[in-house]
């Protein structure tokens, strides 16, 4: 199973504060209270993950409409996969992660995200990173 990483607990935070500010400076939205305490929790723990069956389902869920905000694919169109390398210089997406993208969920495909943006070698950080933000859905 795959776990989310306490940056994807931050981001998730930081949109739900931008959605659904605080009225009153002090009270917090039920999406942002519940992954607040998730936060909260790893902090105190000194951990930087959550397996997906440890969150509860008010944070899921949250998290999953933050999740829909973000892009889909890594993919700019440039598969060097299906010319037999095993990890594509376009997206740095290994051949088995390409082959399994659809079938794989919300928190697997974030993990591949993470991955591949730490690594920062595909072209698409460097050489097509603007038509990487021209297509930002990957469609």
């Amino acid at each position: 199973m795959a776990a989310i990483h306490i940056t994807d607990i931050e981001a998730a935070i930081n949109h739900w504060r931008e959605r659904k500010p605080s009225e009153d400076g002090y009270s917090l939205s039920p999406e942002l209270r519940t992954l607040a305490e998730v936060y909260g929790k790893l902090v105190y723990a000194h951990a930087t993950d959550i397996e997906e069956t440890d969150l509860p389902a008010p944070a899921l869920a949250a998290w999953l409409a933050w999740y829909d905000t973000t892009p889909d694919t890594p993919c700019i169109a440039i598969c060097s996969t299906s010319q037999g390398d095993e990890t594509c210089k376009g997206c740095g997406r290994s051949f088995d992660e390409v082959q399994r993208w659809t079938e794989m969920g919300p928190v697997e495909k974030r993990v591949t995200w993470r991955r591949i943006s730490l690594e920062a070698s595909a072209w698409r950080f460097n050489r097509y990173a603007e038509r990487a933000a021209e297509n930002p859905r990957g469609r």
